[in-house]
């Protein structure tokens, strides 16, 4: 079977009886909690930060905040005593990991959303980190990744994730591909997982589905829904902004992946790079702003008010 990138197909319009552009809802929930967008920058320590962080809670966007080089603990504690509106974090599975969810659980520390992010989440260690956290932080909405297969998806779902976030090896400072040969082009991986999906017992819990990797414009965040996505992840577009964490010189980020060595700070297991992006000129609002736009302007060619137009919408190999 032959397995498309987001560059390989293009989405076929329809009619539409949209009276304005601007009037189309982007809107979707996530857990508990509504939010303007569908779109998620990536929990990199060159994408987001504290700062941003608060910023995009209080404007009603979702974030994930890393979990490198950062006490999370006082992350919460903070966000807590500041009510922040939603509270997301990053955790490994790392002995100090367990003692974090313990810690959050007994100190009674409201955590809205927490993500086991580790490169290869179809695997004993993550299973064993999402029973841990279910049993300390029951109300808390689980995201959980990455995995590539359907296979994947349920077995993340059956230890406790509520979302999970799908992509081997497709994003821009990654190299897995390369150094493993294990990568999944992300516009087929997402379709056959909801096709999958979709295929289950109507009793089966449905997990959300965040497509993380491949994405190099816009246009790619509605392709990824087209396909089966809920949520969309994306690194680079967001590093490039003006007000990113990410380093600048001379006009240029500097983006690199977390298995980098610059990220990790050792040179064992090296599946990241470090790549020189030119800025865009954009603050993180005004790029937000920019998808939310692009992404309305989608849904009117889909011949919808809302993004379930996209779930529905054809596409052909290009």
């Amino acid at each position: 079977m032959k397995y498309l990138k987001y560059s390989d197909v293009a989405l076929v319009p329809r009619y539409s009886t949209t009276i304005s552009r601007s009037i189309i809802d982007t809107s979707t929930n996530i857990g508990r909690y509504r939010y303007k967008l569908p779109i998620i920058p990536a929990n990199m320590k060159c994408v987001i930060d504290k700062q941003l962080a608060h910023w995009m809670a209080y404007n009603q966007y979702f974030y994930i905040m890393h979990r490198f080089g950062i006490n999370n603990l006082q992350f919460v504690i903070d966000a807590n005593q500041t009510s922040l509106p939603q509270i997301s974090i990053s955790i490994g599975v790392k002995p100090e990991d367990y003692v974090l969810v313990q810690k959050l659980g007994e100190q009674n520390l409201r955590v809205d959303y927490i993500t086991v992010d580790i490169a290869h989440g179809h695997s004993e260690l993550m299973g064993k980190m999402l029973f841990w956290i279910k049993q300390y932080l029951p109300n808390t909405t689980i995201i959980a990744g990455n995995v590539a297969t359907y296979d994947g998806v349920y077995y993340l779902t059956q230890c406790g994730a509520d979302i999970v976030k799908v992509g081997i090896g497709q994003g821009a400072a990654c190299t897995t591909k390369d150094k493993t040969g294990f990568t999944m082009p992300m516009f087929t991986c997402i379709n056959n997982i909801r096709k999958q999906l979709n295929g289950q017992p109507a009793h089966a819990k449905r997990p959300l589905i965040i497509a993380d990797g491949g994405i190099h414009s816009n246009g790619d965040v509605a392709k990824a829904i087209v396909a089966g996505a809920d949520l969309v992840m994306a690194g680079g577009m967001f590093a490039q902004c003006s007000d990113s964490p990410a380093d600048d010189i001379n006009g240029a980020k500097v983006y690199f992946g977390s298995a980098s060595s610059e990220n990790k700070g050792h040179s064992n297991h090296i599946e990241g790079k470090v790549t020189l992006m030119q800025t865009n000129q954009l603050s993180y609002a005004d790029k937000l702003r920019e998808i939310t736009q692009d992404l309305q302007s989608a849904i009117s060619y889909a011949g919808g008010n809302d993004l379930y137009a996209l779930k529905t919408t054809d596409w052909i190999e290009v």
